[in-house]
């Protein structure tokens, strides 16, 4: 397959592909003409990293995923321990996102709305404190 083909297979732009290969992810083969000749195994692993990516896995994780998944000798509590690592950074980012709404709402609540240019929000945003 060339790289517009596993793109139209895997989902994941061409852009991002040979970024992948730049990282290492892939190591497609090559033509005379040096165009990239792709073979199923590496739109298998472009589709894992891509549902990685959608569940939100860094770089990193997919990495150590990828080779976790190519080691059959790997223990499932290395890959366990990964994913549960990651949905408590998921957890710690839901915390703060609720943090910030609620600061927002607070906000949003304090400022009257109206044609004074007094403004709750935008004090808070530059750092000037309001009685």
């Amino acid at each position: 397959m060339n790289i517009g083909e596993v793109a139209e297979r895997s989902g994941i732009p061409t852009k991002t592909i040979r970024y992948y290969e730049d990282i290492g992810f892939l190591r497609p083969k090559r033509n005379e003409n040096g165009y990239r000749i792709f073979e199923d195994t590496e739109l298998h692993k472009l589709i894992f990293i891509g549902r990685a990516r959608s569940l939100g896995f860094n770089i990193e994780e997919c990495r150590a995923l990828l080779a976790l998944y190519d080691d059959k000798e790997r223990g499932s509590s290395d890959v366990k321990l990964i994913a549960k690592q990651h949905v408590q950074e998921i957890e710690r980012k839901i915390t703060d996102l609720i943090a910030m709404r609620d600061t927002l709402t607070h906000l949003i609540d304090a400022c009257a709305g109206d044609h004074r240019p007094d403004c709750p929000i935008l004090d808070n945003l530059s750092d000037v404190k309001t009685n």
